[in-house]
């Protein structure tokens, strides 16, 4: 059949593809980390989702009229490499390299459905990452070893040689480092700002080889952090590898210790340091689960 996604007025894919769904149609949990949400397909057992409709599907299901409404579409799949792997589809179609508040969320689910342990490793796009969950008063946390942050321009990756370290661009005094995926940090004395406005010209700066997410923070008793996502091509409640970033670029500038609280518009996350490795600790929430009725396919195919 020919499927269409019209978003923002404009024709975003439009392919011959087959229908994934059965008759009892598509099974999903829907989680979030810090507002961060994420719809969660489960392809452990066998892939429900041809790797071609991938992005068609989260591009269609991360709207918020006419969707489900996500941040992202995650996919737990098995892993070589790993005890689990994780597979992110942002709202654009395109496939990310990783997510801090998106990865708890898979472990959340991986852990309650007995697929792990409190110790385990997912494998990513960014590499395979150790993982502990624990569950507190009632509430689930999780702890993601995040690696080493790389701030040479190479491994961001930004044009130029060199660390990426307050440099000019665009009115503000920019910094970048990747920790999973590439972020610019930006140090403001005051986050009453239209990021909305002023991030689009950062992410999409031809100084970033493959674009950008965009972090404003302020430096308090925490790091206060604001994050416009690449990917998302908005402003979310909540960046897991961004709150990294700003961690991270904070530690570099002398300005934070290897302890980080990080206040993030959905709530806290905690960063912390061994030696240059980075920690981020967090929650995550399911807030339901359902089904994709095998309706909405053909209601997408007739374009919205």
């Amino acid at each position: 059949m020919v499927y269409k996604i019209k978003l923002d007025d404009e024709v975003m894919a439009e392919k011959q593809v087959d229908d994934p769904l059965t008759s009892q149609g598509l099974p999903f949990d829907k989680l979030h980390g810090n507002g961060n949400d994420f719809v969660l397909i489960d392809e452990i057992a066998e892939e429900h989702v041809s790797p071609s409709h991938k992005p068609l599907l989260a591009m269609s299901i991360c709207h918020r009229n006419f969707g489900i409404g996500a941040d992202g579409v995650l996919f737990i799949v098995p892993s070589g490499r790993a005890d689990v792997g994780m597979r992110l589809f942002q709202p654009d179609g395109s496939e990310a390299e990783m997510c801090g508040n998106g990865i708890r969320c898979l472990a959340k689910y991986a852990w309650q459905r007995g697929y792990v342990g409190e110790v385990f490793k997912v494998e990513t796009l960014a590499g395979v990452l150790p993982v502990e969950v624990r569950e507190a008063d009632g509430f689930f946390w999780a702890k993601i070893e995040m690696g080493v942050p790389r701030f040479e321009r190479h491994a961001i990756p930004a044009a130029g040689e060199g660390l990426f370290l307050e440099e000019p661009l665009e009115g503000f005094s920019v910094s970048a480092v990747n920790t999973g995926v590439p972020h610019a940090v930006i140090m403001v004395d005051d986050l009453e700002l239209p990021v909305e406005e002023v991030a689009p010209p950062i992410r999409h700066s031809p100084v970033f080889l493959e674009g950008a997410n965009v972090n404003f923070v302020r430096l308090g008793e925490s790091l206060e952090v604001r994050t416009f996502e690449r990917g998302v091509e908005a402003e979310t409640f909540s960046c897991g590898t961004g709150s990294v970033a700003a961690a991270a670029v904070a530690r570099r500038l002398g300005l934070v210790g290897d302890e980080v609280l990080v206040n993030t518009m959905g709530g806290p996350l905690a960063v912390s340091f061994d030696g240059e490795k980075a920690y981020l600790e967090g929650p995550a929430v399911t807030v339901f689960r359902g089904v994709l009725d095998p309706e909405y396919y053909s209601y997408l195919s007739e374009g919205i």
